[in-house]
């Protein structure tokens, strides 16, 4: 039986089969691609920065810091002030909050149902978006971010704008998400005391729990970070082991049989990537307390994404304090970069998980680009003894409906996938 998945960012075709009224089997199929990997050979290094943005509507800024990382890792020393690595830093956890906010209302509410509450997703995304403009000048497919820095120059007003809107942000969070104050939220270990609470997030959760649905949605239990940032941590947790030690030569990716989606996998075992397994890698104590009694389901993966949208806001508080708005937006780096033969490397966490981007530059020109996205990690198709993170997780359940929430607890990106 074939389920064509729609709105999502692109489609993806899902074909199931069943025994004994339970899914057996189910193939993940994207089923187009533009691309843009074999775009960019033989382009200036420099032309990735407007390029790789447009990959994908939702988080082309995740694609922006992942670009100038890897062409910046090209030079054997770079310079790059504070102030611009924390203006980096600020937009992209804006892109992740909004990102967050609109997975959670235009996408999760109604597969419940809930389809009155899709509108919410509208005030949360104009806040972030506009305080991603306030340096990027435009949202999306912004270019501000270039090797050396960044090219905004912003000011004392600008900053005020800027806590206006994430403290206009954090009052609809505590409005509507959860009817709780945001840092006691963020101070919880205990999942029982956030379902005695009110809000949408609890909505959401207890109908997971009315249904029966606690044990829906487990997968390998595995889960794997290669982003870094003055918030996330790198590493994998299996169970609840947690290990620093990553090496990127042990990424492997395999092109799958009938889907233009690449099979993504770590020593040869398939790894969730997204905010459960940042979670779990930065053991944050809700998270590990839901993962106790749930393990790695879809109850435990819905508040872990929405958990995160709390830690960033604080987050993102502290980074503005540490902004010192006289130190240089922009070093120049001391050679061209079109003199340089080099490759580079970079890994940033995007919404949904782990992005990876590797550059070999060579007679000035690109010689290639790939690019390794969240939902290759999460949704690719595996073979049939070792199915793919998203794939194990549907085997079992009784129904296509079902299977589709247990999809898109995942978030599905079809343009990033089949870039």
């Amino acid at each position: 039986m074939i389920k064509l998945i729609e709105k999502i960012e692109g489609e993806a075709k899902l074909n199931f089969s069943f025994k004994d009224n339970k899914i057996d089997d189910v193939n993940v199929d994207f089923m187009s691609t533009r691309h843009i990997e074999d775009i960019l050979k033989g382009k200036s290094p420099l032309d990735a920065l407007v390029i790789n943005p447009r990959v994908c509507g939702i988080c082309g800024h995740a694609h922006l810091i992942a670009t100038v990382r890897a062409l910046e890792d090209c030079y054997d020393a770079i310079e790059i002030s504070n102030k611009a690595k924390i203006i980096r830093e600020l937009t992209l956890n804006f892109e992740l909050i909004q990102n967050h906010f609109k997975w959670f209302y235009l996408t999760i509410f109604p597969l419940f149902g809930l389809k009155q509450n899709v509108m919410k997703a509208v005030t949360p995304s104009q806040l972030m978006a506009k305080a991603i403009a306030l340096f990027g000048g435009q949202y999306p497919h912004t270019s501000y971010a270039i090797v050396g820095g960044v090219v905004c120059e912003i000011t004392e007003m600008d900053i005020i704008k800027l806590q206006h809107y994430i403290d206009e942000t954090i009052k609809f969070f505590e409005n509507n998400v959860l009817d709780v104050d945001i840092q006691m939220f963020q101070n919880c270990d205990n999942v029982t005391k956030v379902m005695s609470q009110r809000g949408d997030l609890v909505e959401i959760l207890k109908l997971i729990e009315i249904n029966g649905w606690l044990d829906y949605g487990k997968s390998y239990d595995r889960f794997i970070v290669f982003g870094e940032s003055s918030y996330f941590t790198k590493g994998k947790s299996i169970k609840t082991r947690v290990t620093n030690n990553l090496f990127l030569e042990d990424i492997k990716e395999s092109e799958a049989t009938t889907s233009f989606a690449k099979s993504v996998h770590y020593h040869g075992k398939y790894y969730e990537v997204g905010p459960l397994s940042r979670a779990m890698v930065k053991k944050t104590a809700l998270i590990k307390d839901a993962h106790r009694k749930y393990a790695d389901s879809i109850f435990t993966r819905i508040l872990a994404r929405v958990c995160e949208i709390s830690q960033l806001l604080l987050h993102t508080e502290l980074l503005i304090k540490e902004l010192d708005i006289s130190e240089p937006s922009y070093i120049k780096p001391k050679s061209d970069i079109s003199s340089l033969n080099a490759s580079g490397f970079s890994a940033v966490e995007a919404a949904r998980g782990t992005l990876i981007h590797k550059v070999i530059i060579e007679n000035s020109v690109i010689k290639s680009y790939e690019i390794i996205t969240p939902t290759q990690w999460n949704l690719c198709g595996g073979v049939k003894d070792s199915k793919g993170v998203s794939q194990k997780a549907m085997i079992g359940l009784e129904n296509i409906e079902i299977a589709e929430l247990v999809f898109k607890s995942f978030d599905v990106c079809s343009v990033c996938t089949t870039h």
